[in-house]
């Protein structure tokens, strides 16, 4: 088919061509040439019956910027209609048509094109039994196909029974059939392919999965270019064992930054008597930001889930299924000069399935205002903070019974910071603060019962750091050019704050903590010269501190042998990054009275998601040494791995995150991306071992052309 258009085309171009290099002037040997009015024809043969002109062999005809070929033409001159039969193609600006006949008038150019083939964009084919012209750039299509491959026997087609064409806009095609080859693989009643390379609207194409918990399911999702700066996609998830679910997301962008996205999903159970037939579902997930009038910035933040329950089994980003958190938040905040203004109202929730209980922590709301260092004289600084917090917090049931921890507070904090840099190889920072800090709220002396009886207390801070003195050495290559820095950077820190009358009666989420205590580190700092600046490759650093009163510090939760730890677990960090895309990151704690590893974590990333290949690895251990089989030890790996094969048109990677703990695997994934030309094929193979049943899920979407691939809304995109 490809064959004899192109063998047409390029026989119609050299007609062509001749006719223009000659100017127009002459017509081919053999040939005769008629002229009437504005229209053109040149033919083996011609005859003229009143209004009516017969042309055959080779006919061509020039009208406006129009041309026609075929092999046999009836023209009426009067009202430009046209009947053109045998290897016609016409020619209209930026469109060519061929055909094995059309009716047509020249002047409105619309008409019925009958057997037509060939391209109605750059990469799309079509072959019709009829067509009309219903306007410029306008068609309609009955019992045909279409494509976007360019191969002769097509990769994938659609065929329908009918279809409305819109250049550069969009194809609609009802009674649908996807083909892949020659075999059939789907049927749609109405799809709607675009074309062009702006935004359209239309059906994504599916994705089907099989899951040995849910059964069979099926999602379909239809995007909505609403206009240029917003844009909807519908969702729809049907699981054959479970029920069916829908979603909406809806991003949106105004201006002066003004702009978001709402992501709502329902999912509606269906009776089995296999499982307890929870109730319906529902997510939402809100982030917006906008600019009000007088500087002000708007800022909400929703992810709420009606059941924790229905995120772990439903949800297929593993990430999120396994944290079972809620939060709802909006900021309100300023800034001007050296001040800033700040206003929270928050709510987060948070579930432990190993003690099935849950955290309620409100700040409705949460003020503060303050101000950036400013100068008095050099080197004297002053700057400020105050709040005002009303805040709640406490397991479910103690809000039950009315005995969660609450209270409203008003803190003001002056300080004066004096920092010091004229020796070149020495730092030093020093401020002295006082808080005054008003609660509304206190502990019952003696207790943990909160009554409405207020607390005032003042303190006064010190704090003071050096770091320094800092020993540098440069290492030079052959041509004395500088290769390599080494930095040694020791520092010290004293922070000291003043007793609290009634602290035992201040309410805190937490435990009350006063900050006495001496930090010290010593940081290695590598560097290399990169397009003229410096880089750092290579960092290792040490901390521990010291706390002079234990008894107030963290370390208060734990004893040994009666006594409470004066000093902190040795803190330890290495971090190298020789480029942008690879980099090893490791930090461990060390407990030097139980001479443990009371944490660990590493980090390592080899190339990102666009390279043909990456690898992410992350190691995590934690331990609490002075508690045996404590519920918060973790010992868990990730490891995320990728790769391209380009010539074999293949991607493909995998995910597995692994208990080390206890010994188990928590979640396996794979998946495979196959790029047939103009037909991608994905495969994705999910295990999720820390459900409740272990759920292996299978799922393939594919790519047409410029149809999108619908998404996971439960999942999203992970790779």
């Amino acid at each position: 088919m490809c064959y004899i258009f192109f063998t047409l085309l390029l026989r119609k171009a050299l007609i062509l061509f001749v006719l223009l290099f000659l100017g127009g002037s002459f017509c081919l040997v053999g040939q005769e040439a008629t002229k009437t009015e504005e229209v053109t024809i040149y033919a083996d043969h011609q005859e003229k019956i009143d209004n009516k002109i017969i042309a055959k062999g080779n006919v061509e005809i020039h009208y406006k910027k129009i041309i026609l070929f075929a092999d046999r033409v009836e023209l009426n001159s009067e009202t430009k209609d046209v009947l053109a039969e045998g290897n016609v193609a016409i020619h209209l600006p930026n469109e060519v048509v061929s055909a094995e006949s059309i009716q047509f008038n020249l002047d409105s150019t619309k008409g019925e094109i009958k057997k037509a083939f060939g391209l109605i964009q750059p990469s799309l084919s079509y072959k019709a039994e009829s067509m009309n012209r219903i306007e410029k750039n306008t068609y309609s299509f009955n019992n045909a196909w279409m494509t976007s491959c360019s191969q002769p026997i097509p990769r994938w087609k659609f065929s329908f029974s009918r279809a409305k064409f819109k250049k550069d806009d969009y194809m609609e095609m009802w009674g649908a059939v996807l083909s892949i080859r020659k075999i059939p693989v789907f049927y749609f009643p109405y799809i709607r392919y675009p074309l062009g390379e702006d935004r359209k609207t239309g059906f994504l194409t599916p994705q089907l999965g099989y899951s040995g918990a849910k059964g069979v399911f099926f999602i379909q999702s239809f995007y909505w270019a609403i206009a240029r700066n917003m844009d909807a996609t519908v969702n729809l998830d049907y699981y054959s064992s479970r029920g069916v679910g829908g979603g909406l997301e809806y991003r949106y962008l105004f201006s002066e930054g003004t702009g978001g996205q709402l992501n709502a999903y329902s999912f509606f159970f269906k009776d089995n008597p296999e499982y307890e037939n929870p109730d319906s579902a529902y997510i939402i997930r809100l982030k917006h930001n906008q600019s009000l009038p007088l500087n002000f910035n708007l800022v909400a933040d929703v992810d709420y889930q009606s059941s924790f329950d229905f995120l772990r089994e439903f949800d297929n980003n593993f990430k999120r299924a396994v944290v079972s958190n809620r939060r709802s938040q909006v900021f309100l905040t300023r800034s001007w000069s050296y001040f800033n203004l700040n206003m929270r109202a928050s709510r987060f929730e948070t579930y432990f399935s190993q003690s099935d209980q849950t955290n309620l922590r409100y700040n409705l709301p949460q003020i503060s205002f303050g101000s950036s260092k400013i100068k008095l004289f050099n080197p004297l600084y002053f700057s400020f903070s105050s709040s005002y917090d009303s805040w709640q917090n406490g397991w479910q049931e103690e809000y039950d019974n009315g005995t969660q921890r609450r209270t409203q507070s008003i803190v003001f904090m002056p300080a004066l910071t004096f920092p010091f840099s004229a020796i070149p190889w020495l730092t030093m920072n020093s401020s002295a603060s006082t808080k005054f800090a008003y609660y509304f709220q206190s502990f019952k002396p003696n207790t943990k019962t909160v009554v409405d009886e207020p607390v005032l207390s003042q303190n006064y801070s010190a704090y003071l750091e050096f770091v320094g003195p800092v020993f540098f050495k440069i290492f030079r290559n052959e041509k004395d050019a500088p290769k390599l820095k080494h930095i040694i950077e020791p520092s010290f820190t004293y922070r000291y704050e003043t007793p609290v009358a009634s602290a035992d009666r201040i309410i805190t989420p937490g435990i009350f903590v006063r900050d006495h205590y001496f930090l010290y580190s010593l940081t290695n700092r590598f560097l290399i010269k990169q397009d003229k600046m410096p880089r750092e490759i290579l960092t290792f650093s040490l901390s521990q501190m010291y706390f002079f009163s234990p008894e107030d510090s963290p370390n208060r939760l734990y004893e040994i042998e009666g006594k409470v730890p004066a000093f902190s677990d040795i803190s330890g960090l290495v971090r190298f990054y020789p480029s942008q895309k690879y980099s090893i990151d490791f930090s461990a704690s060390f407990n030097p009275y139980y001479k443990t590893f009371s944490r660990l974590r590493m980090g390592v990333n080899l190339g990102n998601l666009r390279d043909n290949l990456f690898l992410r690895v992350n190691w995590f251990k934690s331990v609490n040494p002075y508690q045996e089989n404590n519920l918060w030890d973790r010992h868990q790996i990730n490891v995320l791995a990728g790769i391209k094969i380009p010539s074999l048109s293949i991607e493909a990677a995998g995910e597995v995150d692994f208990n080390i703990l206890k010994k188990e695997m928590l979640y396996s994934s794979v998946f495979l991306i196959y790029h047939y030309q103009c037909l991608d094929f994905q495969a994705e193979l999910k295990i999720f071992f820390f459900r409740e049943k272990p759920e292996t899920q299978f799922r393939l979407n594919f790519g047409l052309g410029n149809i999108g691939k619908t998404t996971d809304f439960l999942g999203g995109t992970e790779f």
